[in-house]
């Protein structure tokens, strides 16, 4: 038998594994959302909304503009509070605790929450530290690889682009380690490369004892790097289905519709 041989079977032998230990796994929920209520002013957002993401799957939100994505994900990342409901994370209350919280999820936002005069390594040097990562060198310099920034990690972040500020801004998320993934739109202002690199770090948290939750405007890549899907309109959700089960034409009519229309 030849290396490569060898080393496909290998490789097929841990596809299986990873496959089984999913399988095996209980489906128990990292996130769960009861009633969640939020308004600005007059305007209602999320109404009374309920979701539940188990672990070791990736749950894409989708929906068209207003529908809440956002404002649901900022929730969950204790960024925004909402008028009422509950949240619990990780088992975990995250109204009451996020500092608990922000230690178990990793978080990419629109904006890529870094220090725009620190270079990129001087940023992840501070998140580290903010995070208490312990020896946070290696670690930092396993992401700078990672996200193959490696060679501009002396460059002042707001000298980057917005892809490669992504980039950065995920490695910033991956720090500490986290359970838990909240992405919002990050396929945003990446390039090919980038891309590949944002599917492969979804696709690793698609394990046990993880889990992923993102928005996105791409219904194709939402459907390829997520489980399950969860369509928001009119603050609540209209739809919750594994991928396998949904009707992909069938909500693409519906995606490309104003909100409500869900």
């Amino acid at each position: 038998m030849t290396k490569q041989a060898r080393d496909d079977k290998s490789c097929g032998r841990d596809e299986k594994k990873a496959r089984d230990a999913k399988r095996d796994y209980p489906r128990i929920s990292m996130i769960e959302v009861a009633k969640l209520i939020k308004s600005y002013g007059p305007t209602g957002v999320l109404r009374r909304l309920d979701l539940s993401a188990p672990s070791g799957e990736a749950l894409v939100l989708l929906g068209p503009n207003g529908a809440g994505k956002t404002t649901l994900l900022r929730i969950l990342a204790t960024l925004t509070k909402p008028d009422s409901g509950s949240v619990t994370i990780h088992g975990i209350d995250a109204l009451k605790n996020g500092e608990l919280v922000r230690q178990n999820i990793g978080v990419v936002m629109h904006s890529p929450m870094l220090y725009g005069d620190l270079t990129v390594h001087e940023n992840l040097q501070f998140f580290a530290r903010m995070f208490g990562v312990p020896e946070p060198e290696p670690r930092i310099t396993e992401l700078l690889a990672r996200i193959e920034m490696d060679r501009g990690a002396e460059t002042r972040v707001r000298l980057l682009s917005h892809g490669q500020q992504k980039r950065v801004a995920l490695a910033r998320a991956l720090l500490h380690s986290p359970h838990t993934l909240l992405l919002d739109e990050p396929e945003s202002g990446l390039d090919q490369r980038a891309r590949a690199i944002l599917e492969g770090i979804i696709s690793e948290y698609r394990a046990p004892g993880h889990s992923v939750i993102m928005t996105t405007h791409h219904l194709e890549l939402g459907l390829q790097v997520a489980d399950s899907v969860a369509a928001l309109a009119r603050g609540r959700v209209a739809l919750h289905e594994p991928v396998a089960n949904v009707d992909v034409a069938s909500l693409q009519r519906q995606f490309a519709e104003p909100v409500g229309a869900l």
